[in-house]
């Protein structure tokens, strides 16, 4: 478990673990903010996957707490419209979780359709990933 703190812009949040790190954890830490983040975003293609994953940019260590350092979400992470009937569900705003998407029901008589996508949409996703 962590504790999460925003950045004063906002644009980073700065994740410092509850517990004490083991060694072994540390080095896998490491490894995920520096040799894998620059394997996968220092690449040819690699802004790409900017926009898809808010990857750890660092590590630091503060009052002897370990803290990992990652962008905050774009905006597409989350509802601009929220639910239909002027957003009955209270969701705007939130983040977006595969339920809404993956049950019939959600999708198709909660979500607002501006949220819903359509085919084209869903076959670039398959498409790109």
């Amino acid at each position: 478990m962590k504790d999460v703190y925003f950045s004063p812009d906002k644009s980073y949040v700065v994740a410092f673990f509850r517990d004490k790190v083991d060694v072994s954890t540390r080095e896998r830490l490491d490894l995920i903010v520096g040799r894998y983040r620059d394997g996968i975003f220092n690449q040819t293609g690699g802004e790409y996957w900017r926009s898809l994953y808010c990857w750890p940019t660092k590590t630091l260590k503060y009052q002897g707490r370990l803290g990992l350092v990652a962008p905050t979400y774009p905006e597409h992470f989350f509802f601009k419209h929220g639910s239909c009937n002027n957003d009955a569900f209270g969701i705007r705003g939130k983040d977006k979780e595969g339920k809404w998407f993956a049950n019939p029901s959600h999708r198709f008589h909660v979500l607002d359709s501006r949220e819903r996508g359509d085919w084209r949409t869903f076959l670039r996703i398959c498409i790109n990933q």
